[in-house]
């Protein structure tokens, strides 16, 4: 049986690495286009690696606003006839029912998004679960792990493809701006500073134990 597991990581979350591509900025207005999951597991180590990405093409909702600026920049054409897309109500509950499974499975609390500028990752599926008036949210409705903040403190970068690049991450600009490839390399960049924080010594945290032993013999040789 191994020590780590990742229950004990992060206060009983389990990160699941969410990217979308959606027709424009605003969650409220714009349509929900793509959508894919990373489900992150551990290993017997303690390192954190990709278990499963999910991916999900998605109808625009009913009277949806379409940015043609934001088609252009992904290349996604919510009508083509080849398309095989779903609503968001399905696609979100097929989602949650695969985090809940996993929560089950490794026995963690609740899921909390990973995202690149995850705010606004978390701003356009939480615009969806209201629409599709989903009660049972498995993620923190609020907290997340932004790995544009994460990779500016460790790599000084804070653009995906530059950071992947200080991470020696391969990236493709050609292609760039699917759900399901944006997702899988903002997991692999949150999977290797997760993991290089533990190979440079910073977790298990051993602070709190070496500064309790540290007061405790300075409280003796006071005495």
């Amino acid at each position: 049986m191994s020590n780590h597991e990742i229950k004990d990581r992060f206060r009983g979350f389990l990160p699941i690495v969410i990217d979308v591509e959606t027709a424009g900025f605003n969650q409220k207005t714009d349509a929900l286009l793509e959508m894919a999951a990373s489900i992150l597991r551990m290993d017997e180590n303690g390192d954190l690696y990709i278990h499963e990405t999910l991916e999900f093409l998605i109808k625009p909702f009913e009277g949806a606003n379409l940015e043609k600026a934001a088609l252009d920049f992904t290349g996604i054409d919510p009508y083509a006839p080849d398309r095989q897309d779903m609503p968001e109500t399905e696609a979100i509950t097929q989602m949650f029912a695969k985090v809940r499974k996993e929560l089950k499975s490794v026995g963690c609390k609740r899921a909390i998004l990973v995202g690149h500028n995850a705010a606004f990752d978390h701003g356009f599926l939480n615009a969806a679960i209201e629409r599709s008036d989903i009660k049972r949210n498995p993620f923190h409705p609020f907290s997340s792990f932004d790995t544009a903040s994460l990779a500016g403190l460790v790599y000084g970068q804070t653009v995906l493809a530059k950071a992947c690049e200080a991470a020696a991450i391969p990236f493709s600009n050609a292609e760039a701006h699917s759900a399901k490839y944006d997702t899988e390399k903002t997991a692999e960049l949150f999977c290797e500073m997760v993991n290089r924080l533990k190979r440079l010594g910073g977790w298990p945290l051993i602070i709190n134990e070496v500064e309790e032993d540290s007061m405790e013999a300075l409280f003796q040789s006071g005495n």
